[in-house]
């Protein structure tokens, strides 16, 4: 009896065609434009303006870091950067920290 059921497989019905692997590809590749288009490209980018900005630090730029304190820098070292937060109160911060950038004359009170 078990030598009839690979022909029962191999028979299709008249006038079906059998699904392809071309239209699986198709959703697969545009899965894939669609998280390109959406996700990555749109971080590299973001990771990219910050990598700029933090190589762009220079004394008297005033920033904003991720814990939202302002200030105005007044040392850069490769990793660390020195903030002065108010008069005389200065603050350690990771270069990492910084966020953004803010236009000159921000922070007058500093």
């Amino acid at each position: 009896m078990s030598f009839f059921i690979p022909a029962a497989m191999a028979q299709t019905a008249e006038g079906a065609a059998p699904m392809g692997g071309g239209f699986e590809w198709i959703f697969l590749v545009g899965f894939l434009v669609i998280f390109y288009l959406m996700i990555w490209r749109p971080q590299a980018k973001r990771a990219k303006e910050h990598k700029n900005l933090l190589g762009g630090l220079t004394v008297g730029d005033e920033v904003v870091t991720g814990g939202g304190i302002l200030g105005k820098v007044k040392k850069v070292t490769d990793e660390f950067i020195v903030l002065e937060v108010g008069d005389g109160q200065e603050l350690k911060f990771q270069k990492g920290s910084v966020v953004a950038a803010l236009p000159k004359g921000t922070l007058k009170a500093i």
